[in-house]
């Protein structure tokens, strides 16, 4: 039986395919996470009682900097893509729905490129 209305497929309306694109990326980012998080915690108990120098050496280290660049873009856009879910299954209006979408993608991009930042001002200084 054909549900779809033959309207539909004069306007090509319909299934938009690409909400399946949409929950790979937050899967994949989610199993990313689980390794860099793991590394960031034992990190943290390894350094634990240190004082702000060793945290600052810990960080400067190559490796450690660019894993937590790699931990605070994909936390951040993981983020993005869960808010942007919650959004569109909660915000009726659909202006309001763009507008708080795309302020949410802009408030991840500004702080994740400023956590960016940080790490590498901290690895490069001195």
């Amino acid at each position: 039986m054909n549900y779809r209305m033959p309207i539909k497929d004069a306007k090509g309306l319909g299934s938009a395919h690409h909400g399946t694109g949409h929950w790979w990326l937050q899967r994949l980012t989610a199993l990313a996470l689980v390794p860099l998080m793991f590394w960031l915690v034992i990190g943290i108990a390894a350094n634990t009682g240190a004082g702000y120098g060793v945290a600052v050496a810990w960080l400067a280290h190559p490796v450690n900097a660019v894993l937590m660049i790699l931990l605070v873009a994909t936390l951040f856009y993981h983020a993005s893509l869960g808010l942007q879910v919650v959004l569109e299954d909660y915000v009726s209006h659909a202006g309001s729905r763009f507008a708080a979408i795309v302020a949410v993608k802009l408030v991840a991009i500004v702080l994740g490129t400023a956590g960016i930042f940080a790490v590498l001002i901290i690895a490069l200084g001195d």
